[in-house]
């Protein structure tokens, strides 16, 4: 009789023993999940200053002819992204879009085309007869234009005139 006490004792704390522990790993998934979900929340929100500190350098600053022509070159082809640009030479209201053309209202985009711009080419900003011609020493004031999720879709050059 005191051998199957001895058992059911054994039977009895090895159960309570699985339970607790079964209980610790329960407890410590869930916490590690919660530390995760902030890991991820935390790395997104970093992600998308790195990618805005791409941009930094356009943000309502005074730049030349030539960094106009440089982030041409280098933006130009971005998806859901465009580059306004108006020169000194331009109409009133005119200037090109190289990449994609963005709808503005104000500094917010509206909405970005789903083709690029034809008309947006390099070698116009860069031959001196026509009106979209980029003067690498000519000074241009630059701003940055997003959209209602806050996405940075384009960059805006205006000439600065004398």
């Amino acid at each position: 009789m005191e051998e199957n006490t001895g058992v059911g004792i054994r039977v009895a704390a090895g159960i309570f023993l699985t339970i607790m522990l079964i209980t610790i790993v329960v407890i410590i998934t869930i916490s590690s999940q919660d530390a995760a979900k902030q890991g991820q929340m935390k790395m997104a929100s970093i992600t998308t200053q790195l990618s805005d500190t791409e941009f930094n350098t356009y943000n309502n600053t005074t730049l030349s002819g030539s960094q106009v022509l440089n982030a041409i070159r280098q933006y130009m082809n971005l998806e859901q992204f465009g580059i306004y640009v108006k020169t000194g030479k331009q109409d009133a209201d005119k200037g090109v879009y190289y990449g994609n053309i963005l709808n503005l209202d104000g500094s917010l985009v509206t909405d970005v085309s789903k083709e690029k711009n034809p008309s947006g080419r390099l070698e116009l900003a860069e031959d001196q007869k026509y009106p979209e011609y980029i003067n690498p020493s000519g000074q241009f004031k630059s701003s940055i234009v997003r959209d209602k999720n806050n996405m940075i879709r384009g960059v805006v050059f205006t000439q600065i005139t004398p």
